[in-house]
C-alpha cells in the first residue's frame, strides 16, 4: 500500500480499494481524463478530494476564478473515498471544552460556530449538485466505553449546553440501552443532533461533478512531479504536460508523498485507519442488538472504535490498524476490528466480515488542522486528524477566499502553517509508543 511516509512519489492512476462504497455506488464509467498537453490557468489545485474539489468550486463559482483540478489517480481515491462517512459538526482531535481550556471560551464558541459552518457547506454542495449519497438520519453518539466515564457526561452535555448553547442530549446506560443498542461496553453516552452519515464517496463524486459544471477543469490519472517558480508565478511538471499557473493549492493532507512539499510533509504523521464492512444483519440480529437506529457511533476510548448501520442492515466499524502501509492487509487488523465488534454485540458472534480496507488520515502535532499560505502563491489545509469530511468542505471554501484576498474568521487554524514534528524521522517511533500506552489506559484506566 501507498505509504506517504516511505515513498517519494504518489502511485498514480490506481483503482479503489476493493471497499464496500467502491461495490455499492453507482459511479460514471469513464476512462482517466489525463492530461496530455500543456495549458495555462489562473489556479492549479492538486488533490480531488473534498478539500479540492469544495475549493474549486468556490473559485469558479463565487470568485469568478480560472481553475484546474490535477489528481494522480481517481476522484477521492484517497481519504475522501475511503473514511466511514461520519459528518460531524468538528475536526481535529480536540472537543469544545478542550479548545476552551487551550483558546479560551470564546474563540471556542467561534469554533463551534465554524463547525456549523462547515455542515452547512456539506448541505451547499448536496444542494447543488441534487448529490445521492445516502445521507442517513442525523444523530451522533458519543458513548463511554467504561462507568468511570460515562458518570462524566451528565456534567459534559450540561457545559456543552450551557456555554454554547448546543442541544445535546445526555442519555443513561439504561436509556442508551432501551433506545438504541445492547452495546456491552457502553456506559452511557451523549447524542448531537446535527451530524450524520454518508456514502462518503458519492459524495465526493457529486462534489466532483459540481466543481465542473461551475466551470473548474478536472484531470485525473495526472500526477504533479514537481513545479518551479517563475517571473510570473508558476510552471507545474505532470508526466504528460506542463502548466502555467499563477497560484498553487494543496489538497492532499494525508496523501502528501515524502519529499513533495517538506514543510507539510513534516508536519503531518499519516496514520493508518482500517474499517470493516459486515454481511447484512438479519431481523434477529438486528432486534437482538437493539440496531434499528441509524445514528453515528464513536466511543471515548484513546484508540477510538466508530461505527454505525448501512442502509442495507449491514455494519461499518473502524479502529486504528498498521503502522507501516506495507502491513495494511495484513488479516490480523481485519480480525481484531471484527473482535471488538463482537465484544461489543455478544449477540451477534455468527456475523462475518464481507469488506476490509485502510486509508491514511493525517494527524498534526497539536490535534488540530491548519490552513494557510505556507509561501507567496503556496496554499495548503492540511491535518484534520480522521475528521474532515464536513471541515474539509469549508477548508476548501476558506482556501480559495483566502487565495482570492478574502479576509477569514479570526481563528487560529487560518492564521498559521502547521507546526513540523521534532525528529521527524522518528514520528512511527512516537506512534507505537502512543498506541501501547492507548491499549493500556483503554483496558485499565
Amino acid at each position: 500500500m501507498y505509504d506517504p511516509l516511505v515513498d517519494s512519489t504518489v502511485c498514480q492512476q490506481q483503482p479503489y480499494p476493493t471497499s464496500y462504497w467502491a461495490a455499492h455506488t453507482a459511479l460514471k464509467a469513464q476512462p482517466l481524463a489525463v492530461l496530455s498537453h500543456d495549458i495555462s490557468t489562473d489556479v492549479v489545485v492538486i488533490g480531488a478530494g473534498y478539500t479540492g474539489l469544495s475549493c474549486a468550486t468556490e473559485l469558479a463559482a463565487e470568485l469568478g476564478r480560472e481553475v484546474t483540478v490535477l489528481e494522480a489517480n481517481q476522484t477521492a481515491w484517497g481519504c475522501s473515498g475511503r473514511n466511514a462517512g461520519f459528518v460531524l459538526r468538528g475536526t481535529g482531535r480536540l472537543g469544545l471544552a478542550q479548545l476552551a481550556q487551550r483558546y479560551g471560551v470564546d474563540t471556542a464558541q467561534q469554533f463551534h460556530l465554524e463547525y456549523g459552518a462547515a455542515l452547512d457547506r456539506v448541505q451547499q454542495m448536496i444542494a447543488m449538485g441534487n448529490i445521492a449519497c445516502q445521507a442517513q438520519e442525523a444523530g451522533y453518539l458519543k458513548v463511554a466505553h467504561n462507568a468511570a466515564l460515562g458518570k462524566q457526561l451528565p456534567q459534559q452535555a450540561d457545559y456543552l449546553q450551557q456555554q454554547f448553547n448546543y442541544p445535546v442530549e445526555y442519555l443513561s446506560p439504561e436509556a442508551l440501552r432501551q433506545q438504541y443498542m445492547h452495546n456491552a461496553q457502553a456506559f452511557g453516552a451523549i447524542r448531537f443532533p446535527d451530524c450524520y452519515g454518508v456514502n462518503p464517496l458519492a459524495l465526493a463524486h457529486g462534489y466532483a461533478d459540481v466543481a465542473q459544471q461551475q466551470g473548474a477543469q478536472l484531470y485525473t490519472g495526472t500526477p504533479v512531479l514537481h513545479w518551479q517558480r517563475t517571473a510570473k508565478g508558476f510552471v507545474v511538471q505532470t508526466p504528460a504536460a506542463n502548466i502555467k499557473c499563477n497560484q498553487i493549492i494543496l489538497a492532499t493532507n494525508a496523501y502528501t508523498a515524502n519529499g513533495f512539499y517538506p514543510q507539510l510533509n513534516r508536519a503531518s504523521l499519516p496514520v493508518l485507519s482500517s474499517v470493516i464492512v459486515t454481511e447484512p444483519l438479519s431481523v434477529q440480529q438486528l432486534t437482538d442488538a437493539n440496531l434499528h437506529h441509524n445514528q453515528l457511533v464513536m466511543d471515548t476510548r484513546a484508540l477510538k472504535y466508530y461505527y454505525r448501520k448501512l442502509p442495507d442492515n449491514r455494519l461499518l466499524f473502524g479502529g486504528r490498524s498498521a503502522i507501516y502501509g506495507k502491513d495494511a492487509a495484513n488479516p490480523i487488523y481485519p480480525a481484531r476490528l471484527l473482535s471488538a465488534l463482537k465484544r461489543s454485540f455478544p449477540m451477534l458472534q455468527q456475523l462475518q466480515l464481507a469488506y476490509h480496507w485502510s486509508g491514511w488520515v493525517s494527524v498534526s502535532l497539536d490535534d488540530m488542522p491548519r490552513l494557510c499560505q505556507s509561501e507567496p502563491g503556496v496554499f495548503y489545509a492540511a491535518g484534520y486528524c480522521g475528521s474532515g469530511v464536513s471541515f474539509s468542505s469549508l477548508a476548501g471554501k476558506r482556501l480559495a477566499q483566502l487565495a482570492s484576498g478574502v479576509a477569514l474568521p479570526p481563528l487560529p487554524i487560518y492564521h498559521s502553517g502547521l507546526k513540523p514534528f521534532p525528529l521527524p524521522q522518528f514520528r512511527r517511533v512516537g506512534q507505537q509508543a502512543y498506541y501501547q500506552w492507548g491499549r493500556f489506559k483503554d483496558r485499565y484506566l
